[in-house]
C-alpha cells in the first residue's frame, strides 16, 4: 500500500518553477530533489495544498496564485534611499541583492534602480506578485519520526547533531 501524503508526512519532490511567461525560475531537475516536512508551512502554501493527498510517482503541474505563494508586492517595502547606505559597494546596479538586518531578522533587498545618489531598494521576494507555474513529480512519501516532527524539519541522511 502506497501512503498518501499527509500532515507530517516527509516528503521528496522534483519540480521545475516557471513565471507566467515560461520562463524557469527554479528547478530541481538534474540536482537533488526537494525534500520536506508536510504540514509545517516548509514550502508556499498553495504547493503544500496540492501535495496533500498525493502519492509516490504522481506527477501533476499546479499553478499557484500569489496569495498562496508569497504575496502580494508590498509597497510600503520599496523606498528610496541615499548610495551612502551601501558603504563599501563601488557600484550598485539593478537586480544585485544585498542582505539587510531588519525588524523580523534579515531579509534580502534588491536594487530596482539607481538614479544618480538615489538607489530605489525592493524588500519584497523576487517571486511576490506572482503566479507561479510548477511542474511536480512525488518520488517518495514516509512518516516522519518523532525527533523530525518535534523539530519541524526532516532530518536527512544522518544530516542532524546535537551539541
Amino acid at each position: 500500500m502506497t501512503a498518501s501524503i499527509g500532515k507530517h508526512s516527509v516528503v521528496e519532490i522534483h519540480y521545475t518553477l516557471k513565471n507566467p511567461e515560461g520562463e524557469v525560475m527554479d528547478s530541481s531537475a538534474g540536482g537533488d530533489p526537494l525534500m520536506y516536512l508536510h504540514g509545517t508551512q516548509g514550502l508556499i502554501p498553495g504547493l503544500e495544498k496540492e501535495l496533500d493527498g498525493k502519492k509516490v510517482g504522481d506527477s501533476f503541474q499546479a499553478v499557484i496564485p500569489p496569495e498562496l505563494a508569497y504575496g502580494e508586492t508590498d509597497p510600503a517595502l520599496i523606498h528610496t534611499i541615499d548610495k551612502a547606505m551601501f558603504r563599501g559597494v563601488d557600484k550598485i546596479e539593478p537586480g544585485m541583492v544585498f542582505t539587510a538586518q531588519g525588524e523580523q531578522g534579515q531579509q534580502h533587498i534588491r536594487v530596482q534602480s539607481v538614479d544618480g545618489d538615489q538607489v530605489t531598494i525592493d524588500g519584497n521576494h523576487e517571486m511576490a506578485g506572482k503566479t507561479l507555474h510548477f511542474d511536480v513529480e512525488v518520488l517518495s512519501v514516509r512518516d516522519a519520526t518523532a525527533e523530525e516532527i518535534d523539530h519541524g524539519h526532516v532530518h536527512a541522511h544522518g544530516d542532524h547533531h546535537d551539541h
